[in-house]
This record gives structure tokens, C-alpha cells and sequence, in this order.
């Protein structure tokens, strides 16, 4: 099984917990995942098999589509509903639903984000988590990073607690905390905030309807999965492509470096195809005269 096999992430594991069950029931030992998802959120998770893991890095750069829940009145230390809280602020009224959606569409287009202190980024050799977990102060850097689109969805008012629910859709870039974005949005609407809930509902080309539940999966006869396990060109579906004849395709498959396409190509990294099958990711050599490998998969 070469392709790739997308999956929805369960609450309460990790990636890698699911990464370990499908390697354990394919008994396959190359199986990858594409982009960590924590343990508290579901969602889309494309799982590479085969050669597929050589598109892995590929995977992990594309868009990502959430559904988020943010919670007014309460901000916590890892930013999301998992960790200890550190700040209250009670929402005495509900706040006006064009007054949210108004704030929130002012977050498209690029953004910077404060790294969470709760999070796996490197300051000088150490992992912010562990400057947390040992109450020790320190520099977080700072991201640009892209939203694409984001849109309201509803929002709820509880009378007992005097905290505010928002639900809103987003699809960033690569590298967005989407409890940072929670964050960002109470700061502006004046509270304190955490994320409640998120659910990834797209990673690149694979959406939800393409998935299956890991759970049943786990309970498949192995001679049934591969007609869930798409080719690998699903993949890298977001790369511009560049056709090539039966010649050049002897050429990629030994690796060789070619002349500069005619036609310019649109992303950095683009698939070379013969007759729709994927053969190699170029990109452009660094003498602009040719173009050469990055990964050759036939």
C-alpha cells in the first residue's frame, strides 16, 4: 500500500498514538503523519504510507481548515481548555453578534502570532513547554502567518457563568495556533480568552467526507483498506504539474537534473507526471537554466 491513507483523529490521542495502531495493524513499519494534531482535537489527519512517505513534508506545508470554539471570559496558560487559569473577566451582557463577526473578519490576511509558552518551538536549544514547566521567563518569537478566510458561525451566552461562546471557520497557513488566534480575538473583543473546542476539517486536498474513523479502521480486515488508501498524487494535488513523454520520464526516474520548462511554473516545488502517473517533486535550480529533484518516486 503506497498512497495515502486519511483518517479522523479521535479526541484524546496523538498523532502518534494513531501513526503506532495503523503500523501496528497494517504491519507496515513506513506510516507517517503530516501535521500534529493534540490530543484534545479530532479532525483530519492524512496518514502517508509507503512511499508515501516521501510526500510527508509536502503534506505538512499546505492549508488547514478549523472548526473553533473560543470561550469569553477566562484565559488559561496553554491557551486552550486543557490548561490552568490565569485570568477572569466576567461578560456582565452578551456582546453584540456585529460587533464579533466585525472583529473577526478584521484577522484575514497576514497576522502575527506570539508563540504560545505551551508549545514544542526552540529558544536556544529548549522547548518552550520546558521554560514553562520550570516557571522560567523567556523571549517568545514571534510569526506571520496567513488567514485566509475566516467567517462567523454562532455564538452563545451563559447567564450562570457569565462567559461568552464564540464558533467561528478558518483556513490559514502552515504554523497558525489556532488557540493563539482564540487568543487574539477575546483581546480585541475586551476579555479574556481561551479555545474551547477545534475540530480540523480539512488538511490540503482531504477533507472530511474523504476519511475514515480511525476506530474502524482498526476493526478492517487489512485485505479491505486499500481501496481507502488514495494514490500518492492526492498529495501534492496543491503543486503545479509539469507533463513530460515517455523520453524525460526515463530521465526523472533516474534522477536527473532537466532544461528549464517553457512554461513558467507556479509554485516553488512542482509534480512531474507521465500520463497522470507521479513521478517526481522538482523545483527550479538555483542557475535558473534547469530544474531539478527533490524527491523521485518511480
Amino acid at each position: 500500500m503506497d498512497g495515502i491513507l486519511p483518517i479522523w483523529k479521535p479526541i484524546g490521542m496523538t498523532s502518534h498514538d494513531c501513526v503506532f495502531k495503523v503500523r501496528k495493524h497494517l504491519r507496515m513499519k513506513k506510516v507517517g503523519h503530516t501535521g500534529t494534531l493534540d490530543p484534545e482535537v479530532e479532525g483530519v489527519l492524512p496518514l502517508c504510507l509507503g512511499k508515501g512517505t516521501k510526500i510527508v513534508p509536502f503534506l505538512t506545508d499546505t492549508d488547514k481548515m478549523y472548526k473553533a470554539t473560543l470561550c469569553l471570559g477566562k484565559a488559561t496558560d496553554t491557551e486552550d481548555q486543557t490548561g490552568v487559569t490565569i485570568e477572569t473577566k466576567e461578560v456582565k451582557q452578551p456582546l453584540n453578534k456585529e460587533k464579533i463577526k466585525e472583529v473577526i473578519a478584521d484577522f484575514e490576511g497576514e497576522v502575527e502570532q506570539v508563540v504560545p509558552l505551551y508549545s514544542a518551538v526552540k529558544v536556544n536549544g529548549k522547548k518552550l513547554y520546558e521554560y514553562a514547566r520550570q516557571n522560567i521567563e523567556v523571549e517568545r518569537p514571534k510569526r506571520t502567518i496567513r488567514i485566509h478566510t475566516i467567517n462567523f458561525i454562532e455564538t452563545n451566552y451563559d447567564e450562570n457563568t457569565q462567559q461568552q461562546t464564540i464558533t467561528f471557520e478558518v483556513e490559514c497557513s502552515k504554523g497558525t495556533y489556532i488557540r493563539t488566534l482564540c487568543k487574539d480575538i477575546g483581546a480585541v473583543l475586551g476579555y479574556p480568552a481561551h479555545m474551547k473546542k477545534l475540530i480540523r476539517t480539512k488538511s490540503g486536498y482531504f477533507e472530511r467526507e474523504d476519511t475514515i474513523p480511525l476506530d474502524t479502521l482498526l476493526t478492517m480486515d487489512i485485505e479491505d483498506i486499500p481501496k481507502h488508501v488514495l494514490p500518492l498524487v492526492t498529495g501534492v494535488s496543491h503543486l503545479d504539474v509539469l507533463s513530460v513523454d515517455e523520453e524525460m520520464k526515463q530521465r526523472v526516474s533516474f534522477g536527473q537534473k532537466l532544461r528549464i520548462p517553457a512554461r513558467r511554473l507556479i509554485t516553488p516545488k512542482f509534480r512531474v507526471e507521465h500520463q497522470g502517473e507521479l513521478l517526481a517533486i522538482y523545483e527550479y535550480h538555483e542557475n535558473q537554466e534547469e530544474i531539478k529533484p527533490v524527491r523521485v518516486f518511480t
